[in-house]
Formats: structure tokens, sequence, C-alpha cells
């Protein structure tokens, strides 16, 4: 699906089938289908492309020549490709058509253009004071953190400091690529962070990065825990990985990053990138020993054991995953998948 082009018609339709979720502006989850349907409103009510539109009032107005709507067969100078790791090394992101991701992401940009974008947010070019406030204003809140028009915003507190600081950000992550931008606004900083490797720990390393803006002790991010277990897994096997786990997170727990979704992006290595169906199973069944009420981690475990073979047993965790998190579409869709072949 990632490699074929679709009319954006057609997203709308499946975006607005079904009932709502939550009554508007009672609380938020974040889906880039809202951004999607952003664009389109923007389109119908302009008359012209989303992409034109943005050129025309934020791009050309500002003097961001290296930022635009992405088209995989334009050329465009410098253009940064899109990896992710393997065990031995790295390869090519899987493609991803660009006009799947339409006014949710498609876009290129650079450090410096995004530093013009975050200037202009200052002053009125772009947005009266009015709006900028609405912008910014924080309206809903989720899992401790506050959301404004597409904007994360709260303080960012120092250990052993009273001291806080304003912080507005927002991170993205598509094939082979994540990113994340960080306004500090009490003192206009400014952190960019891109990366072409697949997933870096890139909160971890604007935290590191404003403690040290503010002369504050700060710590580097920790080590993924990945490379290490699947290294071990290859060379003996999942049994001896488990113990490693194990090892690992009594004696140093604060080197490695034990977090849920490391093991969960280890299981998918195993599960995707190797076939090593067996030992991808044994790693969600750690994943979910560790962290019971991890939803997603059941969910995979769930999709190792349909590749497996065995429907039971997928069943039981698509149903777990479901109970800790009812809005898991996935868990549901294979549910009646699995029901309908029965």
């Amino acid at each position: 699906m990632s490699r074929d082009s679709y009319p954006v018609d057609e997203f709308i339709k499946k975006f607005c089938s079904g009932d709502l979720e939550f009554e508007p502006g009672s609380k938020f989850v974040y889906n880039n289908s809202g951004y999607f349907l952003l664009g389109t409103i923007i389109e119908k009510v302009t008359g012209k492309k989303y992409e034109e539109v943005l050129k025309e009032n934020i791009l050309d107005a500002l003097g961001m020549k290296n930022t635009g709507y992405d088209h995989h067969n334009t050329l465009i100078h410098n253009r940064a490709a899109g990896y992710q790791k393997t065990f031995d090394g790295y390869e090519n992101a899987p493609y991803l058509n660009m006009s799947l991701p339409y006014s949710a992401g498609s876009l290129y940009s650079t450090v410096e253009d995004l530093y013009l974008w975050d200037r202009a947010l200052y002053i009125e070019t772009l947005l009266s004071k009015k709006m900028k406030d609405v912008m910014f204003k924080p309206h809903v809140s989720a899992r401790g953190q506050s959301y404004a028009y597409g904007w994360v915003v709260g303080k960012k507190s120092f250990p052993e400091s009273k001291e806080k600081v304003s912080s507005i950000s927002h991170g993205g992550g598509i094939n082979g690529f994540n990113t994340l931008i960080e306004r500090l606004v009490d003192h206009k900083h400014l952190i960019v962070l891109f990366n072409n490797t697949g997933r870096a720990k890139l909160a971890a390393m604007s935290r590191g990065i404003i403690n040290i803006l503010y002369d504050k002790p700060y710590k580097p991010p920790k080590k993924s825990i990945v490379k290490l277990l699947l290294k071990t897994i290859v060379e003996k096997d999942v049994e001896s990985a488990i113990k490693q786990y194990h090892d690992l997170k009594k004696k140093h727990p604060k080197d490695y990053d034990f977090k849920a979704n490391e093991l969960n992006t280890l299981g998918y290595q195993l599960l995707q990138g190797m076939k090593k169906v067996k030992e991808a199973i044994e790693v969600f069944k750690l994943n979910v020993d560790v962290y019971p009420k991890y939803a997603n981690g059941y969910d995979s475990l769930a999709e190792a054991y349909m590749i497996n073979g065995d429907k039971l047993l997928a069943i039981r965790n698509y149903a777990k995953s479901l109970e800790l998190n009812p809005r898991n579409t996935n868990a549901i869709k294979m549910l009646n998948k699995i029901i309908k072949e029965q």
C-alpha cells in the first residue's frame, strides 16, 4: 500500500466513516488523519492545492527556499535518503509514496529554513497576536501532555531546581526518518533535530540540549538494548538474550533503555526483517511479561502468533490488547477477520 498513490477523496471517505471516538474538544488522541482532513479543508476553502497554499502563504513569504511538498520523482539537490538499522549496519528504508502522508507529513525542509519559520512566529508576519494566542493555548490534555493547535505545550523543569522554561514542541516520523522541533519561547531558543537512520532518541537528546542551554547537569541518552540483544540472538539463541536482558536490567539499569517499545522494536526486527518468527514470539512474550499493561505488546505478540499459525493464541492476545486499549482498531479488525475465517 505504501508504494501506491491514492486519491485524497478515497481517504476522506474512510476517515469520515463510522462513529466519533469521543465528543470533539473533550480530549485528544493524536492521529495523522486529523491533519489530512485539515489539508482537504484548506483546498476546499481556497480552491487551490494544499501545496500551493503552503508555498504562497508561508514558504515564499518567509524565504524558505529549501522547504516544500515532496514529490518522489522531483530531483532535489542534497535531499537526504532515509535508512533503517539492521543487525550489521543499515539498509534503505522501505519506499513510501509521498502522496499518502499528504498534509500530515509530506514535507522536506532544513534546519535553517525552520529557524526562519520559528522567528516569524515571534512577530506578526504570518499570524496576528490574537491568532497566535489561540494557536499556542493548551486546549486538552492526555498522558501528562497539554495539546494546543498542532503543538505540545508545557513547562520543562530541572532536577533539584525550581526553575522552569516554557516549551512548545512537536515530533514526527516517517519511513527512515524521525524529527523533533522544540521552541523554548521564554528565551527564544530553538532546537531542531533531524534523523535519517530510523528512530533515534530525539526527545532524550533535546532534553540534554535544554539542560546544556540552561547550564544544568545533563545525561546522554540511554543506549538502546536492541542491537545488543539481537547480536546475542544471532550468535547464540533467544534464551541467552532473554537472560542477558534481565542481567543488564539488574546490574546496569541506568545505562540502557529497557522500555517496552525497545523490546517491541527488537521483536519486529526478528519477525519482519529476519523472518525469525519463533524468536520474535519469545521476545514479545518477554515484553508482555515485563510490561503487562502495554497494550501494543499483546497486539504484536498476536501478530507473531498469526504468522506462526497459532490462531487461538492470536485471538487471546488481540483480545487482551483490546481490553487494555479499546481504541485498538487493528485488534478489532484482526479479531473480525479471524472469526470470519472460522
